[in-house]
Formats: structure tokens, C-alpha cells, sequence
């Protein structure tokens, strides 16, 4: 057995006395939560902090996973400060690993599944987390001095964000089957819907176009009426565009407010431009547009029209229209 002399004998007796006498609250830990979560088929997207509300201490650390194909942003932002597009973040981007104390934005670019971020969490505060990418897709992260207990651990928050993501999946899976009584030629532009818990807005988005009467004939027309809350889409034939942030349709608008062009080529390129669900009005605030909720397209040729969502084509959210003669 190794003997100790009495200066490295002291030595040890004192780190145990300190280990005894710091209590566990005061040091750090690292919390790992996850972002995002999809169905095996990518067509129903969680989009969520999973989960969306967390307590921990001052000097904590916080590392976000990414868990689903589609693109999201860790964002933090100043009260008040004016939300960006994602191209744009903070503006700026941080990349691996930031500190936030609510003195100054930090924000990721769009992360895909995979990638982690980690936070570190010096200043007690309430602070609110969004993605750039979803307008209702937002969370909180409550920052206690490290004298005050902590409600939940590590377990508790990886129940939850199972939890969570589980619900707002079959959620999805069930609203599939209740889009929108459209005309014959018609297809539902996704769906979904949007749930509000303690710590703020997560969202469930299914990524996909479903038809009603993908064959037509010549001089017939299609209307594609967006269901889903929160996400945008396009609706995209012939050459995508480079920019995912499309143009606005070259089109004329009927009497009812809905963009409609015409198409007489397969080889045509015609693209919607944005389309949204209508924007939802609040108290105090001036009255909103009714919005693109709709799009349609007169085919004057027949032909197979190939056409996708030019965000989530990547993601399975393509279509068909066939034109008999």
C-alpha cells in the first residue's frame, strides 16, 4: 500500500473537506434537450423544443440536439428585439457554442438533423427561445440562482421531450384524414395544427400535398388551399428556383384574392411564391391581411405536370397533376 507523507496526507484531507462543504447546486451541469422530431417518412414534422420549457441554474450549460430533417434555428433575442428571417439570424450567426445573459442576441444558422449547439447560461433570467425558421415554434428556459432548487432533472426532461414529440406525431397522423372540403380539383397544401403549453408554441406540420383529383382535363383548373397553421409552401413546376425564399407568382388574382396562373407546358415553369395560412389577429393590434392562402393553375395542354413544394421537396412534399385531352 502507498504511503502518504503528512503535507500530501493534508492535502487530501482538505479537498474532501471542500467537496463536502460546496453543495451539489452550486456546480454546473450540462443539460441536453433535442429539437425537432419526424415521423420515419419525414412527412410529419414536430416542430418543437423537445421540450420547451426547462429550469436550471445560473452557470448551467444547455446543448441542443437537432433530431428531424427539417431546418430549425436556436435562437435567443433581446426583449423587444425585432424578429429577422433565419437568412439573417440575429442579425449574425453563432456556430458550436455560445454564452447568453440576455445583453445580446445569439443565434445558429439553420441546423439540419444531426447538429448540436450548446449554450452556457451565466445570469439568472427567464429567457425566451424561438426558431427563425417556424413562427410558432418557441420555448423558454428559466435560469434560477444556484441557491434555489431545481423542480425536475435530466430524467424528467427526457420523459417529457419524448412525451412530446409522441403526441404532436400521432397528432399529425389523425389530422391527415380531416383536410379540407375543397372543390373536386382540388389539393390541401399540408396540415396540422398548433398547441400552446407553459413554455410557449410548438407545432405539428405534415409535409405533404394531398390530392383530391390529380387528373383533369385540358382548359380545367386546380386549386391548392394551404392547410397548415404555421408553415409556409409552394407550389413549384418546371425550374426551382436558387433562392428557397421565392419570388412572388407572376400571376393574376381573381375576384376572391387567390393568385392564379396558367400553364401550357409541361416544360413551364410557374411558381406560387409563398403559401401561408392566414395570419391570426390580436387584440390591439391593427386588423390582418387575409393572406396567400390559395393558389390556382389553368392547364391549357395535356400532359404529366411534375411539380414540388420547393422548401420540403427534400422531404417528400412533391405532387402530380395529369391532364387528359
Amino acid at each position: 500500500m502507498k504511503k502518504f507523507t503528512p503535507i500530501q496526507f493534508r492535502s487530501i484531507l482538505w479537498l474532501l473537506l471542500i467537496a463536502l462543504i460546496v453543495p451539489v447546486s452550486a456546480q454546473a451541469e450540462t443539460w441536453t434537450l433535442a429539437v425537432g422530431a419526424q415521423s420515419p417518412d419525414k412527412a410529419r414534422q414536430a416542430l418543437a423544443f423537445l421540450p420547451n420549457e426547462v429550469w436550471i441554474h445560473a452557470g448551467d450549460t444547455i446543448t441542443w440536439t437537432v433530431n428531424a430533417d427539417e431546418i430549425h434555428t436556436i435562437t435567443f433575442l433581446t426583449a423587444a428585439q425585432v424578429r429577422l428571417p433565419f437568412s439573417l439570424g440575429c442579425p449574425g450567426f453563432s456556430f458550436g457554442l455560445a454564452s447568453f445573459n440576455g445583453s445580446t442576441c445569439v443565434s445558429t444558422p439553420p441546423m439540419v438533423k444531426g447538429q448540436t449547439f450548446t449554450v452556457t447560461f451565466p445570469t439568472a433570467g427567464n429567457y425566451k427561445l424561438v426558431c427563425l425558421v417556424h413562427a410558432d415554434m418557441t420555448g423558454a428556459v428559466h435560469v434560477l440562482d444556484p441557491s434555489v432548487p431545481l423542480p425536475h432533472g435530466q430524467t424528467f426532461y427526457d420523459e417529457q421531450a419524448a412525451l412530446q414529440a409522441q403526441n404532436l406525431l400521432v397528432s399529425a397522423q389523425v389530422d391527415i384524414g380531416h383536410a379540407h372540403s375543397g372543390s373536386p380539383n382540388s389539393v390541401t397544401v399540408g396540415t396540422g395544427e398548433t398547441v400552446s403549453i407553459g413554455g410557449g408554441h410548438q407545432t405539428v406540420s405534415v409535409l405533404r400535398f394531398m390530392d383530391r383529383a390529380p387528373a383533369i382535363h385540358v382548359g380545367d383548373t386546380v386549386e391548392w388551399t394551404s392547410d397548415d397553421p404555421s408553415t409556409p409552401h409552394t407550389i413549384t413546376f418546371g425550374v426551382e428556383p436558387a433562392n428557397p425564399i421565392p419570388p412572388a407568382c407572376a400571376c393574376t388574382v381573381d375576384p376572391d384574392g387567390a393568385l392564379h396562373a396558367v400553364i401550357s407546358s409541361p416544360t413551364d415553369s410557374v411558381h406560387s411564391g409563398f403559401i401561408v395560412a392566414a395570419a391570426q389577429d390580436r387584440i390591439g393590434l391593427p386588423q390582418t391581411p387575409i393572406g396567400n392562402t390559395r393558389f390556382r393553375i389553368t392547364f391549357t395542354a395535356a400532359g404529366t405536370y411534375p411539380y414540388i413544394c420547393a422548401l420540403h421537396d427534400g422531404l417528400g412534399m412533391t405532387g402530380r397533376i395529369t391532364v387528359l385531352p
